[in-house]
Parts: C-alpha cells; structure tokens; sequence
C-alpha cells in the first residue's frame, strides 16, 4: 500500500526539522570554539622590582593572534610593543616588559586572520597607583677594622759641614779671672825655673871670679 499524501508530509516535516537542528548544533558549537574578544584579559603586574603588562588569551581554538600593546597619555598614545599568542583552554600568556609608571593607562589591541577579530581589550589596563619596589642591593660584607700604621721612624738630623763643626768645637771664650801668678808668666814669658837658673848662673859668677883672684896671685909670685 503507498503511503498517503499527509504521511509523506509529515516525514518530509520531520526530516526537515531534524536537519535544522543538527545545522544549528554545529553553528553553535562552532562559535563556541571560535576567537573571540571576551577571552582575552590584561593585567599591570610588578615581576622582580619592574612593571610588566602581562596579556592571558584563553582561546580553546588555538587561533593565533596579534596583540599591540599602547600606552596613552595627555590624549595621545604611544606604541610598546606588538607579540604574536596563541591561546589555548588552560590560558596562554605573553609579557610586555614595561615599566609603567602608577596610574598609567594602556590601550590593548587584538587581531586575528581568522574569525575576523580586530578589536581592543575592553576597559584596557590602569596600572596600581603605587610604582614596582626595587629591589633593595645587597649590603657589602663587613670588613676587618684596618690595622694601624706601624710607627714612622724619626728623621735623621741632617749631618753638620765642616764649617759647622769646626764653630761648634771651638770652646766659648771664658769669663773666669785667672790667677794671678799665671797672669804675670804670660805677661813676662818667664816659667818656674826662671830661680834654678839665676841660682847657677851666680855659682857660675862667684867660680870665675876665685879662678881669676888665683891666676893674679900665681903671677904676683913668679
């Protein structure tokens, strides 16, 4: 028996159906692993006493992207620098070294080839409003006290000249009276034998003058 006209319609109904379902299915589950913006966050970090801006792509479809970091400032902005992520479920993260400065405001923007992303980070990133410590450097070691000096030797007087000598061993002149007896030798350049000698010199005398008196009394004789 062939099947009625209605029953041939409900089929075609069902089958219908069933294919829109299967069709929306796939478009959901394709934009649910699509590259989206939403899955992209920023965040001001301090690694090591310096600023940092790090970006987090947690994208489950792996969909390489181009993240262009700027800073703005006084209604112009700035470009950092640009890196190439590629997310993944559990979060890919890339690192802009950085040293922001506290209360800075950084524009983050997001480009893909597929999916058609080209859009920035809602709400960008504004830095702490305290600056990354630094690290404080490592005080020297402690040093042994120094030593004292040894004691210089005294200097050595300089060694007086010939002329020097001589002035210094001439004896000062004396102001103590002499004598009197020695006084007068060296007035007269007599000396203490000047009596031994006038004592002989009258035995000499009185010799002579017996040996002449006996030559005159031998002549008066013959």
């Amino acid at each position: 028996m062939s099947p009625t006209p209605r029953i041939s319609a409900r089929v075609g109904r069902i089958a219908g159906v069933s294919a829109a379902a299967a069709a929306l299915a796939l478009g959901v589950a394709g934009t649910a692993s699509a590259c989206n913006i939403s899955e992209f966050t920023a965040a001001a970090n301090c690694t090591d006493g310096k600023g940092v801006i790090t970006v987090t792509d947690k994208d489950s479809s792996g969909t390489p992207a181009t993240v262009t970091l700027y800073l703005q400032s006084n209604g112009s902005e700035k470009e950092v620098g640009s890196q190439v992520v590629t997310g993944s479920a559990e979060g890919a993260t890339i690192t802009f070294e950085e040293n922001w400065a506290p209360k800075a405001t950084y524009r983050i923007h997001v480009k893909t080839d597929k999916y058609n992303v080209d859009e920035d980070i809602k709400g960008g990133v504004t830095t702490p409003a305290t600056a990354c410590a630094t690290e404080k450097p490592t005080p020297p070691a402690s040093t042994p006290p120094a030593s004292s000096p040894a004691p210089s030797k005294p200097a050595t007087k300089p060694t007086p000249s010939a002329s020097e000598s001589t002035s210094a061993a001439a004896p000062a002149p004396s102001n103590s009276a002499s004598p009197a007896g020695d006084s007068n030798l060296a007035e007269t350049g007599a000396s203490s034998n000047t009596g031994m000698f006038a004592g002989i010199a009258a035995a000499l005398v009185v010799a002579g003058g017996g040996v002449v008196f006996a030559l005159r009394k031998r002549g008066a004789k013959s």
